[in-house]
């Protein structure tokens, strides 16, 4: 599939390997969708893993010197801007090997490593996971075992529909440009969200 090295609209200070036309997602696949074959995500930089990159960007604390898994990594723009910001480990996982190698790929780009495995990550991220009835709940589910093991959960979602709001609390919002072509918008506002902890969920 045709990329292009390009820095990220919402995190310039990265750059990663996007599809450089304006297609939209099952533009690439020929307009089928193949359960034995995921649609590459990884193509594109979507607002949910925008938004956590430019979080951690600008709070590098909250990553630096800890373990980090990136889950759902995609583009692995959110584990890239870990990595960048001092982690001391960071996984980029997906269920799509396609992702891992291009997560992995964009991360040399800018210099940077991520390792093949984490073991019990501090800190766990996810952006625009929340995108389905069906990977809502099982993702929820991930989510909250990480929690639960001791690990901080951050999450960008742009208002996919399925996000679980009761179960986190909202950080901060940024308004992140996306191509139209791929949200039918020019920007999302998307908040960063914090899982709460067992005694404060609603």
């Amino acid at each position: 599939m045709p990329t292009k090295l390009q820095p990220v609209p919402f995190t310039p200070e990265l750059s990663l390997h996007l599809v450089d036309r304006p297609v939209g997602l099952f533009d690439l696949t020929g307009g089928e969708f193949r359960s034995d074959e995921p649609p590459p995500f990884w193509a594109f930089a979507w607002a949910g893993g925008q938004a956590l990159a430019r979080y951690l960007l600008d709070h590098p604390d909250q990553v630096a010197g800890r373990r980090v898994r990136d889950v759902a990594t995609g583009s692995g723009v959110a584990a890239i801007a870990a990595a960048f910001c001092g982690a001391a480990e960071v996984e980029a996982a997906d269920i799509d090997p396609a992702a891992v190698a291009a997560a992995h790929r964009n991360a040399a780009a800018n210099n940077l490593t991520l390792a093949d495995r984490v073991t019990d990550p501090e800190v766990v991220l996810a952006g625009d996971v929340f995108y389905s009835p069906t990977v809502a709940p099982a993702m929820t589910s991930l989510l909250r075992a990480a929690q639960q093991r001791g690990a901080s959960v951050l999450v960008g979602d742009p208002g996919r529909g399925y996000f679980p709001e009761r179960l986190f609390e909202l950080v901060t919002e940024y308004v992140v440009p996306v191509p139209a072509v791929l949200e039918e918008t020019e920007s999302l506002t998307t908040g960063i969200w914090k899982m709460r902890g067992p005694r404060n969920k609603l």
